[in-house]
């Protein structure tokens, strides 16, 4: 048994942290004690961690960092591989050199000390700004031991108030996300964040002598240990502090009041606003100078006119015809139409932001390209909104107006309103084609859902049959199995009904006895739907259960009428549970509908369209059925047959839209047979001709499609596509009237004539003694939506749109509706076209919030995306929920939920930061997610690219003239060559990443090309080129060189960005030089995508090492603005030559003083910080001078005492006796490797230490 010995102070982080690596470890977490480890563990310090039995030196890790990185390990919370684990070995490094020391010093409460605090701070803010967490995409170690670090600060010391928090909003927002992790509130509890200084007030005198270090005469006790007078003597000069500054305050009150200066208006930071007329669909201005920052609203003001306008998003662009034959291909793809009702959030943010990309994409890949359009009708979302509109304006129910009337209500309030979500597409960028934007209420879409249901009735495929349906007796409608949510109970529950003032109990388990007929004896049956009861009609138990075989044959008494009820024996009774008798109710149970299939059971319907209770005896007859609930118990206990009521755990079918509770109800509707059409949608898959990305989605598809039930596709509403089918009537005697649900006397037809002309002949009398009745019901909405992909192009009418577009090429769409909408498209587009409907299907995953949990109104998490381009006020974000439908405690809930995620609001991001943030979450997994906070750390990234952009034209010059093709001229320095194999290398990622949807590498390497190649490194060595560009005629021809590779990279950067970031890279495309001013497209949006083969500079890629080396060196001796001499000490001299001729790069790039290159045996001066750039060179920064050498020592006895303990830690694992064995290969060298890199690594803490201790 592993056991943990940890301080008792709740404050004590060194344990805390401990603590916390334990909560994330396995299931078998150690035994924690809040003692000292006992004298013979000779343990130095808590925490303390025992490996087996105690006594053993071997079992024995002690120090924060020791016990905290092997608990970590074990629960693989320390790096998921050697490059990870540094990472995290260098934010323990900084938590515990840079943070730690800040408030733990005697001085933590003065200003210098907090300085030094926010500019640690910062730091770390910087480092968070593009990240969720500090290393990877989940809690790590890393986390644990920094948020504890700044625990303190944030919690108590208040060297941080709201305003400083509000300086560091990366911070904040990371550590607010940490501490609401389960495992953080478990070992912290609820942290509150502190607000305001709190007043340290002596209670008596005997607590005061206490803080000053001598006990009260009437209070002896031991004499304290030297840490316990440190700790006393902080809090002494805590409370000097704090009396000085009330003394101070007190001292302001009784001066008068100075006269104040009005501060001048504080502008937004960063708004900058688009001001020229510019008429919409007319080209924006270039001419006027960029703004001297980035700004969203000025950025993407007036581009999405001009592109709409000149017609980039059509397929006809640059071509004469779609017909025309394109040798790079066709690209097609359509938008999974949103409903008409709806407003866009993030998932449809999402949605749009990858399917934009990859359209821009095989756009600008030359392909002829379509991304169309469209808007489901959503019929009962639709009906239910423009109901509650008529309700609430003019107090009228659809029945008063009647159905046309309605009708013409609901197409109203679509030309009124439904055109908003296209606004909001729009904003988000899409290029999609508009000219092509269709409803699925068009005639033309109108046309094709009313063949298709024709040609699939006249086949058989479509028939009627009454069968139980989901009901929702609010709507009077069925609803679709998609509609219906699982509401979870874990036992008794009281939820709220439409149309009940109470609320109704669910979650409980009523057990009740049933007579057996003709004997003493009683059959105990349960239920959680007592009301039900009075529709049963038999009583079931399993074939072997002894408990009733004598029972057989026998009949029970309904309680209630003079029904008599068989008791049947069925495999489908669990005989474990309850009594093993089960009370069965074939016309409101989906399993005791199959039960009374087999056995030919009696039907009974207890429940109309409304709810209420018919076909039962008084006084039952005619209550609601939840009233009905309560009533049947009561009668039961009267009758002596209640037995016993207790908890259950279950779950209740809701209905999403009324949030009704769902009726199992039989009705006559129509229903799609999917055996066949499931069958070939599968084998599509199988057989390779249909792809799912990612494919662990396959094991669903199959699932489901193997399994799969037939579909009903008809809805008890008005607004929708209304059934082509007509019920017949054939006045002729010899001919007997039909029943609704016998498929013989229903016809489908084009017109009531066709189907007129199709029932006289089915029944071999003259057309006039038909009489037609068509159904007043409309077809589900997943039935239009399932022949989207070809109803769009007009089928069933042959025309070039359907001939050159369908199929199609992708459908990209969440995972969650792969069944109900991806699946019925495969099947029906198969069946009706006899072509797939496209060729690969890429679903992306479910959007949550930064927490992990559902995105949900009543959380406070459902954010609007439009209000993260444009920003909001925490005030406008509570202001929203109270125009929602949530309920005040509901509405109390998500306040506190959106001020604990966006305590200053959400701030503006603009589209481009949006859209690039989205790709960049979506990896292939299946939920993501999503830090609102984070998308503003690419707004910075915008701002970057913008002054790097602004600053890389300035340095072209208004002369300049690019070159008309990319090409080199031989005359490239390293530095260009370098800079030019980075885009190459960021171009074949980028490519590589849109074909294989992989997002997240595409964002990675467009945002590392920029940053830190091109901004960080290739700008700043160029900058000695150009100030020595006029000195002669060699000067000027490299500067030349340089610029045109600098525009190159300027050019094709932004064509690599521009499917991601539409606005920004237009704006900034728009303003460079063209090569070809005459020929070149007048878009990006409509260059080419680059493409590339050239191979990298391995030179550049040495001298690129050392610059990072150095720059390391430098961040870990914090020489922020110091510049040190740098000492390479090279293996030979071929490195010394190559160091000499680029000393000039690698002084520049490192912010060094002086480059001196020293062979192997050329000493090093004494003072040196020492690391390791390659197996070639070794970096000493000299730092003799500069530094406070015993902090340094100290930091360096830290980093060997941890080195000393890792190695020990792998020699144990390499030493044990089955590690041969039972390690796999790979790991053993990584081990093997991990051993040598920390020896070669404690070598040189060592000589690093005596080389300090050389200038103490």
């Amino acid at each position: 048994m592993t056991t943990l010995y940890v301080s008792p102070h709740p404050d004590d982080f060194r344990s805390l942290l401990a603590l916390l690596a334990a909560e994330y470890g396995p299931s078998s977490r150690p035994r924690i004690i809040t003692e000292d480890p006992p004298a013979s563990l000779n343990a130095r310090s808590r925490p303390a961690l025992v490996l087996g039995t105690a006594g053993d030196g071997d079992s024995l890790v002690s120090g924060a960092t020791a016990v905290s990185w092997y608990l970590a390990f074990q629960g693989k919370r320390a790096g998921l591989d050697a490059k990870q684990q540094s990472q995290v070995w260098q934010w323990l490094s900084f938590a515990d050199n840079e943070l730690t020391p800040v408030f733990l010093g005697p001085e933590r409460l003065q200003q210098s000390s907090r300085a030094e605090l926010m500019r640690v701070l910062k730091v770390l803010d910087q480092a968070l700004a593009p990240r969720t967490y500090l290393v990877g995409e989940s809690i790590t170690l890393a986390d644990m031991a920094v948020a504890t670090a700044v625990l303190l600060p944030f919690k108590y010391v208040c060297a941080l108030d709201p305003s400083d928090r509000k300086a560091v909003t990366n911070v904040t927002r990371w550590f607010t996300t940490c501490i609401n992790q389960p495992q953080f509130l478990k070992v912290l509890g609820a942290i509150v964040l502190c607000e305001k200084m709190v007043p340290v007030t002596p209670k008596t005198n005997a607590a005061t002598n206490a803080v000053n270090g001598s006990p009260a005469a009437d209070s002896p006790g031991p004499p304290k240990t030297e840490a316990q007078l440190k700790k006393e003597a902080k809090k002494r000069e805590k409370l000097e502090k704090f009396q000085q500054k009330k003394e101070m305050e007190a001292k302001k009150k009784t001066q008068p009041p100075s006269e104040k200066k009005a501060k001048p208006e504080k502008k937004e930071l960063g708004v900058i606003t688009y001001n020229i007329a510019t008429t919409a669909g007319e080209k924006k201005d270039v001419v006027s100078p960029l703004p001297d920052s980035y700004s969203p609203q000025y950025v993407e003001a007036a581009w999405y006119p001009w592109w709409e306008k000149q017609g980039f998003f059509k397929p006809e662009y640059g071509r004469k015809s779609i017909s025309e034959k394109n040798a790079k291909g066709i690209f097609m793809m359509c938008i999974p139409p949103p409903n008409v009702t709806g407003s866009l959030h993030l998932g449809h943010a999402l949605t749009n932001a990858i399917q934009d990309c990859l359209t821009r994409w095989h756009r600008m890949r030359g392909e002829t390209t379509l991304w169309n359009p469209g808007c489901d009708h959503a019929g009962i979302a639709t009906q239910v909104v423009v109901e509650k509109k008529l309700m609430r304006e003019k107090g009228m129910s659809r029945h008063d107006l009647g159905r046309e009337n309605f009708i013409q209500e609901v197409w109203k309030w679509k030309n009124e309103k439904g055109d908003r979500i296209y606004h909001q597409l729009k904003k988000l960028g899409s290029s999609l084609d508009w000219d092509r934007a269709c409803f699925t209420m068009d005639p033309k879409l109108s046309y094709a859902v009313q063949e298709a249901f024709i040609r699939m009735h006249d086949e058989g495929v479509i028939y009627r049959s009454k069968r139980l349906v989901n009901w929702s007796c609010t709507l009077n409608s069925a609803i679709s199995d998609i509609e219906v949510d699982k509401k979870e109970l874990a036992g008794r529950t009281l939820l709220p009904v439409p149309g009940y003032k109470e609320k109704i109990e669910f979650g409980v388990l009523v057990s009740f006895a049933y007579k057996v007929d003709g004997s003493d004896e009683e059959v105990i049956v349960a239920t959680t739907r007592i009301e039900t009861m009075l529709g049963d009609t038999a009583v079931a138990v399993h074939p072997a259960d002894a408990r009733y075989q004598h029972l057989k044959g026998k009949m029970v008494l309904h309680p209630f009428c003079d029904r008599k009820m068989p008791i049947v024996f069925d495999d489908f009774v669990d005989m474990s549970f309850g009594t093993g008798a089960v009370k069965i109710t074939p016309a409101h149970d989906h399993n005791d509908y199959e039960v009374g299939e087999r056995h030919n059971l009696a039907f009974i319907n207890i429940l109309d369209e409304n709810g209420l209770l018919i076909n039962v005896p008084p006084p039952f007859l005619g209550m609601k059925r939840f009233e009905a609930r309560k009533a049947v118990l009561q009668a039961l206990k009267d009758r002596g047959q209640f037995k016993e009521i207790k908890d259950n755990p279950m779950v209740v079918p809701v209905c999403s839209r009324s949030k009704d509770i769902v009726e199992p109800l039989l009705k006559p509707q129509w229903y799609v047979d999917c055996r066949d059409m499931g069958k070939e949608a599968a084998d599509a898959v199988r057989e390779g001709r249909l792809k799912i990305i990612p494919d662990h989605h396959l094991k669903t598809w199959f699932n489901w499609l193997d399994n799969i039930k037939d579909w009903c596709i008809s809805r008890q509403l008005w607004w929708g596509h209304r059934i082509p089918a007509y019920f017949i009537t054939v006045n002729d005697p010899s001919v007997k009237p039909g029943e609704d649900m016998d498929g013989h006397y229903w016809v489908s037809g084009r017109s009531e004539e066709e189907a007129r002309e199709k029932a006289a002949k089915r029944f071999n009398v003259s057309a006039d003694k038909i009489t037609l009745r068509q159904d007043e019901d409309v077809l589900d909405t997943w039935f239009s939506s399932g022949i989207f992909p070809f109803s769009i192009f007009g089928w069933p009418n042959e025309n070039e749109d359907l001939q050159v577009f369908y199929p199609g090429t992708l459908l990209e769409t969440g995972h969650d509706i792969l069944f109900f909408w991806v699946a019925r498209m495969v099947m029906m587009g198969l069946k009706l076209t006899g072509k797939l409907p496209f060729k690969e299907v890429y679903l992306h995953a479910v959007v949550r919030d930064a927490h992990g949990r559902k995105m949900s109104k009543s959380l406070g998490n459902v954010i609007d995306p439009l209000d993260v381009i444009t920003g909001i006020s925490l005030e406008g974000l509570h202001a929203q929920l109270i125009d929602s439908n949530l309920d005040p405690v509901e509405v109390e809930r998500a306040k506190q939920g959106q001020k604990s995620d966006y305590p200053n609001g959400i701030p503006e991001c603009g589209t481009d930061a949006l859209r690039f943030a989205l790709c960049a979450y979506t990896s292939q997994g299946r939920d993501i997610n999503l830090d609102v906070n984070r998308i503003l750390g690419y707004r910075h990234f915008c701002n970057k690219l913008w002054n790097a952009v602004k600053f890389a034209m300035k340095t072209l010059g208004d002369n300049f003239v690019p070159s008309e093709k990319v090409q080199l001229s031989g005359e490239e320095s390293v530095s260009d060559r370098w800079i030019l194999s980075r885009l190459s290398a960021a171009v074949t990622l980028c490519d590589a990443g849109f074909k294989a949807y992989d997002f997240p590498t595409i964002t990675t390497a467009i945002y590392n090309f920029w940053l830190y190649e091109l901004c960080d490194i290739y700008l700043e060595s160029v900058k000695p080129v150009f100030s020595k560009a006029e000195e002669d005629s060699t000067s000027q021809r490299q500067a030349l060189v340089c610029r045109q590779t600098l525009y190159t990279c300027l050019e094709v950067g932004l064509r690599l960005l521009s499917p991601l970031m539409p606005f920004v890279t237009e704006e900034l495309y728009q303003r460079l030089p063209r090569r070809k001013p005459q020929s070149d497209p007048p878009s990006i949006c409509v260059t080419s995508y680059p493409t590339t083969e050239e191979e990298v500079d391995r030179d550049m890629e040495f001298i690129m090492t050392i610059v990072k080396t150095i720059r390391s060196l430098r961040a870990d001796y914090n020489l922020t603005k110091t510049r040190a001499d740098c000492y390479l000490q090279c293996i030979d001299s071929a490195t010394v030559s190559l160091v000499q001729k680029y000393s000039l790069q690698i002084q520049t790039l490192s912010y060094s003083q002086a480059v001196i290159p020293l062979t192997a045996n050329q000493p090093v001066p004494e003072g040196c910080a020492v690391a390791i750039a390659s197996d070639r060179c070794t970096v000493n920064l000299m730092l003799k001078g500069l530094i406070d050498v015993e902090k340094e020592v100290a930091k360096l006895m830290t980093k060997k005492g941890d080195l000393e303990k890792l190695m020990e830690k792998l020699r144990e694992k390499m030493g044990k006796n089955d590690y041969k064995e039972k390690v796999p290969v790979k790991v053993q060298e990584q081990d093997a490797e991990k051993l040598r890199q920390s020896q070669a690594e404690l070598e040189k803490v060592k000589e690093a230490m005596d080389n300090f201790r050389k200038m103490i």
